[in-house]
């Protein structure tokens, strides 16, 4: 274990902050958190102030900024810069796009149930030595610009993934 006023192996920052010693070098090369001093041996050594900023990070990856954004912010931030709008318009257009989610999936549970409403009584018809031919059976979603029906669904919308 390194004291406090020596800094942090990346072992010890890893394991502080719950990530394998992998994200804490993927950060490291997306920019998010600066370059270590290195040690002679070549080591790196993480001042303690890396683990509070990778649990900035850490929190701003769950409600869905991505590793790029972060970046950038972190940048205008490390350099004397004051990003604070700009992090509030990246929220604002992820909460769009939740809502345009919703309502993408709000129209893909109404196609869904319908259409389970049409298979239960397509294979009440059909005899038990028979196909029901259910999925040759689908109708087209009634939506040309909806993606829900297009994509599989998915929870994590962030375009740069995490290791």
């Amino acid at each position: 274990m390194t004291k406090q006023n020596q800094g942090l192996t990346i072992g010890e920052l890893a394991r502080r902050a719950g990530i394998s010693t992998d994200t804490v070098r993927h950060y490291e090369s997306k920019g998010v958190i600066p370059s270590p001093a290195r040690q002679l041996n070549g080591y790196r050594v993480y001042p303690v102030e890396a683990l509070s900023r990778i649990m900035i990070i850490r929190r701003a990856l769950a409600i869905g900024f991505t590793l790029d954004e972060l970046s950038e912010v972190m940048r205008v931030r490390d350099s004397g810069g004051r990003p604070c709008h700009r992090v509030r318009d990246l929220a604002a257009a992820k909460l769009r796009g939740i809502d345009e989610q919703l309502r993408e999936l709000k129209a893909l549970r109404k196609h869904l149930c319908a259409t389970l409403k049409k298979w239960d009584a397509d294979l009440a018809k059909t005899p038990a030595h028979q196909r029901a031919y259910l999925l040759e059976k689908l109708r087209p979603t009634q939506s040309k610009t909806s993606t829900a029906f297009r994509r599989p669904f998915r929870t994590n919308h962030n375009t740069t993934k995490e290791r």
